[in-house]
Protein backbone atom coordinates (compact mmCIF):
# COMPACT_ATOMS: atom_id res chain seq x y z
CA UNK A 1 0.00 0.00 0.00
CA UNK A 2 1.48 3.64 -0.34
CA UNK A 3 4.35 3.78 1.46
CA UNK A 4 3.82 2.65 5.06
CA UNK A 5 0.37 4.20 4.73
CA UNK A 6 2.47 7.40 6.35
CA UNK A 7 3.37 5.60 9.45
CA UNK A 8 0.63 7.35 10.97
CA UNK A 9 -1.50 7.05 14.01
CA UNK A 10 -5.21 7.72 15.16
CA UNK A 11 -6.15 10.09 17.61
CA UNK A 12 -9.88 7.71 17.65
CA UNK A 13 -7.42 4.53 17.91
CA UNK A 14 -5.06 5.47 21.20
CA UNK A 15 -8.50 6.67 22.90
CA UNK A 16 -9.04 3.03 22.50
CA UNK A 17 -12.15 3.08 19.97
CA UNK A 18 -12.08 2.89 16.33
CA UNK A 19 -15.10 3.68 14.12
CA UNK A 20 -14.98 1.26 11.36
CA UNK A 21 -16.76 3.01 8.63
CA UNK A 22 -17.63 0.71 5.16
CA UNK A 23 -20.60 -0.69 5.37
CA UNK A 24 -20.33 -4.57 5.20
CA UNK A 25 -22.89 -5.49 1.99
CA UNK A 26 -20.76 -9.55 1.69
CA UNK A 27 -18.12 -9.97 4.47
CA UNK A 28 -15.06 -11.25 2.91
CA UNK A 29 -13.42 -14.93 3.97
CA UNK A 30 -10.69 -15.26 5.88
CA UNK A 31 -8.59 -16.76 3.44
CA UNK A 32 -9.32 -13.78 1.01
CA UNK A 33 -7.91 -11.62 3.76
CA UNK A 34 -4.59 -13.33 4.04
CA UNK A 35 -4.19 -13.31 0.35
CA UNK A 36 -5.39 -9.62 0.64
CA UNK A 37 -2.63 -9.02 3.42
CA UNK A 38 -0.16 -10.70 1.64
CA UNK A 39 -1.22 -9.02 -2.40
CA UNK A 40 -0.65 -5.12 -0.79
CA UNK A 41 1.98 -5.47 1.07
CA UNK A 42 0.33 -4.50 4.38
CA UNK A 43 1.43 -7.72 6.05
CA UNK A 44 5.21 -5.99 5.77
CA UNK A 45 3.24 -2.84 7.01
CA UNK A 46 2.02 -4.23 10.03
CA UNK A 47 5.77 -5.65 10.82
CA UNK A 48 7.23 -2.04 10.17
CA UNK A 49 5.17 -1.31 13.10
CA UNK A 50 7.69 -2.89 15.50
CA UNK A 51 10.71 -1.13 13.34
CA UNK A 52 8.84 2.28 14.08
CA UNK A 53 8.77 1.74 18.09
CA UNK A 54 12.57 1.43 18.17
CA UNK A 55 13.12 5.31 17.70
CA UNK A 56 10.27 5.79 20.41
CA UNK A 57 12.46 7.36 23.02
CA UNK A 58 12.71 10.57 20.48
CA UNK A 59 9.16 11.23 21.52
CA UNK A 60 10.20 11.57 25.43
CA UNK A 61 13.39 14.32 23.91
CA UNK A 62 15.98 10.66 24.17
CA UNK A 63 18.27 9.40 21.91
CA UNK A 64 16.98 6.27 20.20
CA UNK A 65 19.78 4.18 22.08
CA UNK A 66 18.88 5.81 25.34
CA UNK A 67 17.98 2.85 27.11
CA UNK A 68 20.63 0.55 24.84
CA UNK A 69 19.53 -3.47 24.84
CA UNK A 70 16.54 -3.43 27.28
CA UNK A 71 14.67 -1.27 25.19
CA UNK A 72 14.78 -3.58 21.89
CA UNK A 73 14.07 -6.38 24.37
CA UNK A 74 10.93 -4.66 25.59
CA UNK A 75 9.95 -4.06 21.85
CA UNK A 76 10.51 -7.67 20.70
CA UNK A 77 8.22 -8.78 23.61
CA UNK A 78 5.22 -5.89 22.90
CA UNK A 79 5.65 -6.25 19.20
CA UNK A 80 4.90 -9.67 18.49
CA UNK A 81 4.55 -9.54 14.56
CA UNK A 82 2.02 -12.68 14.59
CA UNK A 83 -0.23 -11.03 17.23
CA UNK A 84 -0.06 -7.91 15.39
CA UNK A 85 -1.29 -9.78 11.89
CA UNK A 86 -3.45 -12.12 14.00
CA UNK A 87 -5.37 -8.57 15.20
CA UNK A 88 -5.12 -7.59 11.85
CA UNK A 89 -7.01 -10.45 10.13
CA UNK A 90 -10.04 -10.23 13.01
CA UNK A 91 -10.91 -6.88 12.04
CA UNK A 92 -10.28 -7.54 8.63
CA UNK A 93 -12.72 -10.73 8.65
CA UNK A 94 -15.40 -8.33 10.01
CA UNK A 95 -15.26 -5.44 8.53
CA UNK A 96 -14.04 -5.44 5.06
CA UNK A 97 -16.05 -5.88 2.33
CA UNK A 98 -15.73 -8.57 -0.34
CA UNK A 99 -16.45 -6.21 -3.21
CA UNK A 100 -13.64 -3.74 -1.75
CA UNK A 101 -11.45 -6.51 -1.28
CA UNK A 102 -11.31 -7.55 -5.08
CA UNK A 103 -11.27 -4.26 -6.00
CA UNK A 104 -8.01 -3.55 -3.81
CA UNK A 105 -6.31 -7.61 -5.22
CA UNK A 106 -7.25 -6.70 -8.97
CA UNK A 107 -5.10 -3.47 -8.80
CA UNK A 108 -1.88 -4.60 -6.37
CA UNK A 109 -2.43 -7.95 -8.26
CA UNK A 110 -1.73 -6.39 -11.36
CA UNK A 111 2.00 -5.96 -13.10
CA UNK A 112 1.91 -2.53 -11.97
CA UNK A 113 0.63 -3.50 -8.52
CA UNK A 114 2.86 -5.82 -8.02
CA UNK A 115 6.01 -3.80 -8.76
CA UNK A 116 4.55 -1.32 -6.74
CA UNK A 117 4.46 -3.13 -4.01
CA UNK A 118 7.87 -4.90 -4.25
CA UNK A 119 9.62 -1.19 -3.99
CA UNK A 120 7.54 -0.74 -1.09
CA UNK A 121 8.52 -3.66 0.96
CA UNK A 122 11.84 -3.57 0.20
CA UNK A 123 11.88 0.58 1.56
CA UNK A 124 10.03 -0.19 4.63
CA UNK A 125 13.94 -2.02 5.24
CA UNK A 126 15.45 0.79 4.04
CA UNK A 127 17.22 3.87 6.48
CA UNK A 128 14.67 6.56 7.08
CA UNK A 129 17.52 9.23 6.99
CA UNK A 130 18.73 8.19 3.59
CA UNK A 131 15.50 7.86 2.44
CA UNK A 132 15.06 11.25 3.08
CA UNK A 133 18.54 12.97 1.61
CA UNK A 134 17.31 10.62 -1.34
CA UNK A 135 14.13 11.18 -1.84
CA UNK A 136 15.05 15.10 -1.32
CA UNK A 137 17.88 15.02 -3.81
CA UNK A 138 15.24 13.07 -6.69
CA UNK A 139 12.80 15.91 -5.78
CA UNK A 140 15.02 18.81 -6.71
CA UNK A 141 16.04 16.77 -9.64
CA UNK A 142 12.17 16.40 -10.49
CA UNK A 143 11.56 19.50 -10.46
CA UNK A 144 14.33 21.02 -12.33
CA UNK A 145 13.57 19.25 -15.16
CA UNK A 146 9.59 20.05 -14.37
CA UNK A 147 8.75 16.49 -14.10
CA UNK A 148 5.16 16.21 -12.66
CA UNK A 149 6.03 13.40 -10.66
CA UNK A 150 6.12 15.35 -6.93
CA UNK A 151 2.01 16.82 -7.98
CA UNK A 152 1.38 12.62 -8.25
CA UNK A 153 3.16 11.93 -5.00
CA UNK A 154 1.04 14.72 -3.38
CA UNK A 155 -2.01 13.50 -4.67
CA UNK A 156 -1.29 10.45 -3.55
CA UNK A 157 -0.73 11.40 -0.22
CA UNK A 158 -3.82 13.27 0.26
CA UNK A 159 -5.55 9.70 -1.27
CA UNK A 160 -4.79 7.64 1.88
CA UNK A 161 -5.18 10.96 4.23
CA UNK A 162 -7.52 13.40 2.98
CA UNK A 163 -7.97 14.73 6.29
CA UNK A 164 -4.98 15.02 7.81
CA UNK A 165 -5.98 12.44 10.77
CA UNK A 166 -2.22 11.51 10.83
CA UNK A 167 -1.29 14.77 12.19
CA UNK A 168 -3.82 14.66 15.10
CA UNK A 169 -2.90 10.95 15.50
CA UNK A 170 0.61 11.93 16.17
CA UNK A 171 -0.06 14.58 18.76
CA UNK A 172 -1.95 12.61 20.31
CA UNK A 173 0.34 9.35 21.03
CA UNK A 174 2.85 12.08 21.80
CA UNK A 175 1.25 13.13 24.73
CA UNK A 176 -0.03 9.65 26.02
CA UNK A 177 2.95 8.28 25.76
CA UNK A 178 5.06 11.72 27.23
CA UNK A 179 2.64 11.48 30.19
CA UNK A 180 3.22 7.77 30.98
CA UNK A 181 7.04 8.17 30.75
CA UNK A 182 6.66 10.71 33.26
CA UNK A 183 4.18 8.52 35.60
CA UNK A 184 6.39 5.81 35.29
CA UNK A 185 9.69 7.82 36.06
CA UNK A 186 11.75 7.49 32.71
CA UNK A 187 11.99 11.05 32.66
CA UNK A 188 12.09 12.73 35.77
CA UNK A 189 10.42 16.40 34.88
CA UNK A 190 6.84 16.37 35.77
CA UNK A 191 4.42 17.07 32.78
CA UNK A 192 1.47 19.76 32.77
CA UNK A 193 -0.89 17.55 30.05
CA UNK A 194 -2.51 21.55 29.04
CA UNK A 195 0.81 23.10 28.41
CA UNK A 196 2.09 20.08 27.01
CA UNK A 197 -1.07 20.04 24.52
CA UNK A 198 -0.63 24.11 24.26
CA UNK A 199 3.10 23.65 23.09
CA UNK A 200 1.91 20.82 20.41
CA UNK A 201 -0.48 23.30 18.84
CA UNK A 202 1.79 25.89 18.67
CA UNK A 203 3.80 23.97 16.38
CA UNK A 204 1.14 22.59 14.31
CA UNK A 205 1.58 24.21 11.34
CA UNK A 206 5.22 23.77 11.23
CA UNK A 207 5.13 20.25 12.07
CA UNK A 208 2.26 19.30 9.03
CA UNK A 209 4.38 20.88 6.62
CA UNK A 210 7.10 18.49 7.76
CA UNK A 211 5.23 15.30 7.52
CA UNK A 212 4.32 16.57 4.13
CA UNK A 213 7.84 17.04 3.30
CA UNK A 214 8.89 14.03 4.20
CA UNK A 215 6.12 12.43 2.99
CA UNK A 216 6.88 13.25 -0.42
CA UNK A 217 10.28 12.89 -0.29
CA UNK A 218 9.83 9.09 1.08
CA UNK A 219 7.42 8.46 -1.73
CA UNK A 220 10.03 9.92 -4.40
CA UNK A 221 12.55 7.51 -3.35
CA UNK A 222 10.15 4.82 -2.74
CA UNK A 223 9.39 5.26 -6.43
CA UNK A 224 12.24 6.12 -7.88
CA UNK A 225 12.28 3.08 -10.67
CA UNK A 226 8.70 4.24 -11.88
CA UNK A 227 7.73 6.53 -14.90
CA UNK A 228 5.67 9.51 -14.54
CA UNK A 229 3.01 7.68 -16.20
CA UNK A 230 3.27 5.35 -13.87
CA UNK A 231 3.17 7.12 -10.80
CA UNK A 232 0.01 8.83 -12.31
CA UNK A 233 -1.75 5.51 -12.81
CA UNK A 234 -1.24 4.74 -9.43
CA UNK A 235 -2.19 8.03 -8.11
CA UNK A 236 -5.34 7.76 -9.78
CA UNK A 237 -6.13 4.19 -8.51
CA UNK A 238 -5.83 5.65 -5.02
CA UNK A 239 -8.34 8.24 -5.28
CA UNK A 240 -11.02 5.75 -7.36
CA UNK A 241 -14.14 5.62 -4.71
CA UNK A 242 -13.70 2.01 -3.84
CA UNK A 243 -9.82 2.24 -3.01
CA UNK A 244 -10.76 5.39 -0.80
CA UNK A 245 -12.72 3.27 0.79
CA UNK A 246 -10.22 0.45 1.14
CA UNK A 247 -8.10 2.66 2.70
CA UNK A 248 -10.14 4.66 4.92
CA UNK A 249 -10.69 0.72 6.78
CA UNK A 250 -6.57 0.08 6.32
CA UNK A 251 -5.80 2.89 7.93
CA UNK A 252 -8.09 2.38 11.11
CA UNK A 253 -7.07 -0.86 10.78
CA UNK A 254 -3.13 0.17 11.11
CA UNK A 255 -3.87 2.25 13.90
CA UNK A 256 -5.80 0.19 16.07
CA UNK A 257 -2.67 -2.68 16.25
CA UNK A 258 -0.24 0.43 16.36
CA UNK A 259 -2.08 1.93 18.89
CA UNK A 260 -2.58 -1.02 20.74
CA UNK A 261 0.71 -2.09 20.93
CA UNK A 262 2.12 1.18 21.93
CA UNK A 263 -1.08 1.28 25.03
CA UNK A 264 1.05 -1.80 25.83
CA UNK A 265 4.78 -0.68 25.73
CA UNK A 266 3.67 2.67 27.78
CA UNK A 267 2.45 0.34 30.68
CA UNK A 268 5.97 -1.39 30.36
CA UNK A 269 8.14 1.72 30.62
CA UNK A 270 8.47 1.37 34.69
CA UNK A 271 10.42 -1.90 33.84
CA UNK A 272 13.22 1.19 32.37
CA UNK A 273 15.28 3.14 34.55
CA UNK A 274 14.75 6.61 34.72
CA UNK A 275 17.11 8.57 32.07
CA UNK A 276 17.16 12.41 31.70
CA UNK A 277 14.60 15.57 31.73
CA UNK A 278 12.85 16.69 28.28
Amino acid sequence: MFHKLRRMFSTAVVAGSVAFSPLIVQAADRADVQEFLEVTGFDVALDSIAVGAESAPSMLGLEDNAFGQTWSNLVKEVFIVEDMQTQALDILEETLDQRLLDHAVAFYGSDLGKRLVQAENLSHMDDDELKQIAGEQLLAFYEAKEDPRPEYFVRMGAAIDPENIGLRALQTIQVRFILAASRAGVIAQDIDEEALWANIRANEAEVLAAIEEGAKASAAYTYQDFTSEEVLAYAEALEHPDMQLVYELMNAVHYQVMGNRFEALALRLGELQPSQDL
